[in-house]
Order: structure tokens, then C-alpha cells, then sequence
């Protein structure tokens, strides 16, 4: 098996120092041009890499991030992960990338592969089952700091970063009260995630507030197929309804297929509005009415709070990014 090439080869086949060859390389103004070219040159022919794990040691920076996310089923944390990964490389960062599958285990398996990394921060949507903070908890303290992102702790622990989840939710019960809906199948995720908790909370609350709670029949669905399930087993029990709300992305693809089987009629029989990344709604005919909830916006503001957590110049714990309505013509 051919070994790497080192810098010490490449100065010792150049007759050059170390030191010499090592500012060739990062295009020092003090090494002269021809100098640079036989050094560039040879680099090229060695396909020499700088040992990743010395500059960690020498600069206190291993130049990686740490991103770990429930799934990647859904659009929303691939244009999480794409926005980030895009930044990343123009401020030479690279990722390491995990699916926790919505465990814990796995989920703090992937943690400590961060750590033994020496990564420079980490970013996580927690697992469904997560309940134990402190290996975060430590991670924090040791220098290594964690993003929660979208799917974060109650907890008043690390940075946070998510959506107006609140808001969202009462921009939602509002448009469709607004709308006259009078019954409204609502579909939520999964009640042990606040990020569920807080969007019921604040979707019933409106409602209530507008003596209109009667209006809503909630179910919760863990994913695609039961969402599917619950709004084909509803629809065969009762033909009221006339509007379905999803709580996500995931929840609207499997409403959607059982809408589309049983031939339903969009917005003529039954309304439908979401919650969303905004590319799935875009898929259907006529497009669906959502509120916005953007993996992209979210991958950037993230990165950019992360960078200045680094450099020591942010020390904002938490960041709420705004909801916004976008109507198509489902409702």
C-alpha cells in the first residue's frame, strides 16, 4: 500500500527546507515565483495532501464541523445539510455527516465520533427518544460548541436555532379560520418532540381563543405511512371534513397519496394546508398553501452563528427565524 506523501519528502527531493516548501505551498509573498512552481509542481505529480491532523494540532482547529440529523428522507434537512456544506467550503471547512435514524444511542455514538475528530462544532436535531443533555452538556463545557437546530431541547442548554414554531402555528389556525374551515383534520408529529408540543399548543390555543376549538379533530403521525393511515381511515368514517392540516413535509406526502387513491378533489372536496420546506407543496396541482418553515434559511443562519461562536464574537444563545404565509390554491 503506497504511503502519503510528506513534506519532508517533497523539501528533501527539492533540496529545499521544510519551511521553504511549506510557504510555496500557501503562496507565501516571501518565496520567490520559480521556487513556488517547483514546489506546486511536484505537489501536483506526488498528489501531496497536508497531514489534516498536524494542522489540527498546530492551528487548534481541525477545520470540520459535525452535523447529525434524524433522516434524510425529507427535503428539508438535505437543503439544511446542502446550505451548510456550500458555506463551509468557501471558509475551508469540511463536514462529517451523521443519521441518527431517530435513536439516541446512535445519536451519542455519532457525538463522540465528533469528539475523537476534535471537530470544531457540532450541529444536531435530536432524536425523537433523546432525553439525557449531558453529553452535550459536556461537550459545551470541553470547548466544542453544539447548535441545536429545528428539533431543539426545552432545556435552557447550548445554542439553539429554529423556526417562529409558535407563530407559524397561529398564522396557520388563523388563515384557516379566516378561510370558514369548520372541520379540520390536524395532523401533528410526534408529542414527545416540543417542536410538536409547541405548534399544537399554539395552533389549539387560536382556536380556542376564537371559540372556534370544536373545529379541529388532532392526530398524530410519526411519518409518510401513517399519515397515510390516519387521514384514509378518518375520510372512511366520516365525509365532513373539509380541510386537512400537516404538521410537515412527510405529513403532507402521505395525506396527499391517500388523497390522490381515493380520487379527492383539491380544494374543491377538501382544503389542504402545511407546514413546510416549501419544495413539496410546489409538486402538487393545485400548489398547497404553507407556511414556511425553510431548511435552507435555517442551514445558513445556522453556519454563520457557528462561525461566530468560533471567533468569539456572538454570544447569543438562541435564534427564532420568522414564519411566513405562502398561498396556493389548495385551501
Amino acid at each position: 500500500m503506497k504511503t502519503a506523501t510528506t513534506l519532508y519528502e517533497l523539501a528533501k527531493r527539492l533540496n529545499l527546507s521544510t519551511a521553504t516548501v511549506s510557504r510555496a505551498l500557501k503562496n507565501h509573498p516571501n518565496i520567490a515565483p520559480a521556487t513556488k512552481k517547483r514546489v506546486l509542481e511536484l505537489a501536483k505529480e506526488l498528489d501531496y495532501e497536508p497531514n489534516a491532523y498536524a494542522v489540527s494540532l498546530r492551528t487548534s482547529s481541525s477545520k470540520e464541523l459535525g452535523i447529525i440529523v434524524p433522516s434524510l428522507t425529507g427535503f428539508f434537512y438535505d437543503s439544511f445539510i446542502t446550505a451548510v456544506e456550500r458555506l463551509c467550503k468557501k471558509e475551508g471547512y469540511s463536514l462529517l455527516i451523521f443519521v441518527s435514524g431517530d435513536s439516541s444511542e446512535a445519536e451519542l455514538s455519532s457525538l463522540k465520533v465528533c469528539k475523537q475528530r476534535k471537530v470544531d462544532g457540532i450541529f444536531v436535531s435530536l432524536a425523537t427518544n433523546t432525553r439525557d443533555l449531558d453529553y452535550f452538556e459536556k461537550l459545551n463545557a470541553q470547548g466544542i460548541p453544539v447548535i441545536f437546530v429545528d428539533r431543539v431541547p426545552k432545556e435552557n442548554i447550548g445554542y439553539k436555532i429554529c423556526f417562529e414554531d409558535e407563530k407559524a402555528a397561529k398564522i396557520s389556525a388563523n388563515y384557516l379560520m379566516d378561510k370558514g374551515k369548520k372541520k379540520i383534520l390536524s395532523l401533528f408529529g410526534d408529542n414527545h418532540l416540543s417542536i410538536t408540543r409547541q405548534r399544537l399548543k399554539a395552533f389549539t390555543q387560536e382556536f380556542e381563543a376564537r371559540g372556534a376549538l370544536s373545529n379541529i379533530q388532532v392526530h398524530h403521525a410519526l411519518g409518510v405511512q401513517e399519515s397515510s393511515e390516519i387521514v384514509k381511515d378518518v375520510l372512511s368514517k366520516s365525509k365532513n371534513y373539509d380541510t386537512i392540516f400537516c404538521m410537515t413535509d412527510e405529513i403532507l406526502i402521505g395525506a396527499m397519496k391517500t388523497l390522490q387513491v381515493l380520487g379527492v378533489k383539491i380544494p374543491g372536496d377538501i382544503g389542504v394546508m402545511c407546514m413546510s420546506n416549501g419544495f413539496f407543496p410546489g409538486l402538487y396541482y393545485p400548489e398547497i398553501t404553507y407556511v414556511e418553515t425553510s431548511g435552507k434559511k435555517l442551514g445558513e443562519t445556522a453556519l454563520l452563528h457557528m462561525f461566530g461562536i468560533l471567533k468569539k464574537e456572538i454570544r447569543e444563545n438562541q435564534v427564532k427565524l420568522k414564519s411566513i404565509l405562502v398561498e396556493g390554491g389548495s385551501v
